[in-house]
Parts: C-alpha cells; sequence; structure tokens
C-alpha cells in the first residue's frame, strides 16, 4: 500500500469514528445539539478557521475522488496481480501467470514416466513464492515415497530456473493407483 493510500485511510477511518462519536454522544443525549451548532457557528466567524476549514474539506474530497475512482492499483514494481507475478526490470516488465506455471509443473510431472494423470494448482503470495499442489494417478509399479521426493525436487528446480521463482512447498496427492496396462495378442 502506498503512503498516500495510507494516509488516506487514516484520515477516513478517523473523520468516520468522530463522526460516530459524535452521533453516538446526540443520541444517547450527553451533549445538545445546540452546543454541536454553537461550536460550528464559532469556526464560521472566524476568518482563519474558515479557511482551514474549507482547504480541509476540499483535501478530503480530492482525497475521496482519488480513492474511489483511482485507489487500489492491482500492480506493483515486483508483485502480485490478479493473474500472476508481475516482474519488472531496467528493461520492462513481465507477467507470469498462473496458468503458465501450473503447464510448467504439469511439464514436469507428466515427464516422469510412472505418472498417468496430472493436474496441478499454483497458489502465490506476496513475497513471490509459490505453493504448488499436484495431483496424480500413478502406475502400480511405482515406489511413491521416491516419486514424490523426485518429483518436488525437480519442480523446484525446474520453477527457480525458468522463472526465478521460489516454490514455497510442494504438496503431492496420489489421486489412484493405476493398473499397467497389458498388451493384447492378436
Amino acid at each position: 500500500m502506498k503512503v498516500l493510500d495510507k494516509i488516506t485511510l487514516i484520515l477516513f477511518s478517523t473523520l468516520i469514528l468522530i463522526i460516530a462519536i459524535i452521533l453516538a454522544l446526540l443520541m444517547f443525549g450527553w451533549i445538545r445539539f445546540s452546543t454541536i451548532a454553537g461550536l460550528f457557528a464559532d469556526a464560521i466567524a472566524s476568518e482563519t478557521a474558515t479557511r482551514v476549514i474549507l482547504v480541509s474539506c476540499a483535501v478530503c474530497v480530492i482525497l475521496a475522488i482519488r480513492a474511489i475512482f483511482f485507489g487500489g492499483s492491482s500492480e506493483t514494481s515486483e508483485g502480485m496481480t490478479g493473474e500472476g507475478i508481475l516482474l519488472e526490470n531496467e528493461s520492462g516488465k513481465l507477467l507470469i501467470t498462473r496458468d503458465t506455471l501450473e503447464n510448467l509443473v504439469n511439464g514436469v510431472a507428466k515427464g516422469f514416466e510412472n505418472t498417468q494423470s496430472v493436474s496441478t494448482k499454483v497458489i502465490l503470495d506476496k513475497q513471490n513464492t509459490l505453493k504448488v499442489f499436484v495431483s496424480l494417478v500413478v502406475l502400480q509399479s511405482t515406489i511413491i515415497n521416491e516419486l514424490s521426493v523426485n518429483l518436488q525436487n525437480r519442480i523446484k528446480e525446474v520453477v527457480k530456473n525458468a522463472t526465478g521463482l521460489e516454490v514455497k512447498a510442494i504438496d503431492v496427492k496420489i489421486k489412484n493407483v493405476a493398473a499397467p496396462e497389458v498388451k493384447k495378442e492378436v
């Protein structure tokens, strides 16, 4: 979050808090409306106070318009977007989409000879690290623990080499064990 966004959020939160407290005090009868009206009348009577209030209102309106129409940019110089991870260097920007990362992981998993069906899900976090979920159907002759360790190491290596991103965790789920294909003699 940018500094101006933080200032805007703090300013509006403080204003809403003050208004809520004043309204609650009025509703409970702990202060009278005439007291609040008198404070505003005194403030408007002074030329300096009027200018300060006018400038404060103008700043609030400008910040409100900015927050409503131009706030919350989804891209950072090196961070998350709605679609993937945006990397920036002196030559330009690179957006690595979630689909790209999932296809990269699928390709690695399909490269192992005992895997039949592969599906992946990639979760991106704000530190540019990934969490990968791989779901597999493997052949009956597969040593599952060995396949899992080799697959995890290979995915980390390929993703790091291809994108420069760290893989935080790789969770492997074996959905099913398929019987080996039997060749029929004709």
